[in-house]
């Protein structure tokens, strides 16, 4: 089984984009996307690439906004929306079971347009970091993939330096997610990828990050034990996210 994650920044401009193309090339079995901003009944049927497939959708209540979405070639069974039991207007949690697997598409919230929007970023990551010790412990693999808005290391972010005091790098935030992975989940493109800088997932549309490479890493497949065991070649597709998004997808196997 192929699982792609990817943040699509508005699923009908990717689909304009012609994301079907980029689809078709990745060969994906299971598609976890954030950053949807749109509900099923704004997308043609026609044009849209993932009309055979089975569907779960998490859309914001807010228009034009935010949302997540898994499509798979095999049957979904939804488990949850949000964190836990948490209501969830944003659309940033969802969580299926597809042949016996967790499957989770989130997407934290960016903390980088004021000191309001700073602190509810912290109060989300309050709820998540014990939700995600909860599913970690499952006796089944579970994999969360999507856009965690924070970039671990000075390895995840070209031009760290000069952004330790911006959101999405600042050090509680590193802490954070990294107490995560060290509590027992594994990073795996990081671990495949080893002691080199990037590869990077998001790149600014100023200067010439993206024709450069000057990125940030901050979209992430995290395994539990079980999935870590039974995963395979993780990989990031750069050119896919230059022509469909600001984001790349990353894809891994599951034996």
């Amino acid at each position: 089984m192929r699982v792609l994650t990817w943040n699509v920044n508005g699923l009908r401009a990717a689909i304009r984009k012609d994301i079907s193309s980029w689809i078709e090339a990745i060969e994906p079995d299971v598609v976890m996307l954030q950053e949807i901003r749109c509900r099923p009944d704004q997308i043609a049927p026609e044009s849209f690439p993932f009309a055979k497939w089975h569907q779960a959708w998490n859309p914001a209540e807010r228009p034009g906004y935010s949302g997540t979405a898994v499509f798979a070639r095999f049957p979904i069974r939804v488990l949850g929306r949000g964190i836990g039991k948490d209501p969830d207007p944003e659309g940033r949690v969802l969580r299926v079971d597809i042949d016996g697997i967790d499957l989770v598409s989130t997407y934290l919230p960016s903390g980088s347009s004021s000191d309001e929007a700073s602190a509810r970023k912290q109060a989300w990551m309050n709820r998540f970091a014990p939700w995600m010790t909860t599913l970690r412990r499952r006796r089944r693999p579970v994999i969360v993939g999507g856009d965690f808005n924070i970039a671990r290391t000075e390895q995840d972010i070209f031009h760290w330096k000069s952004n330790q005091n911006t959101s999405g790098f600042l050090p509680h935030e590193r802490v954070w997610i990294n107490e995560i992975v060290e509590s027992g989940w594994s990073d795996l493109v990081r671990e495949h990828a080893g002691d080199v800088d990037g590869p990077y997932t998001w790149w600014s549309n100023r200067g010439q990050a993206r024709a450069l490479n000057r990125g940030w890493r901050i979209d992430y497949l995290l395994a539990n034990a079980q999935a870590a065991a039974a995963s395979s070649n993780p990989s990031v597709h750069r050119e896919a996210g230059l022509a469909i998004s600001d984001h790349a997808p990353i894809i891994v196997d599951l034996s």
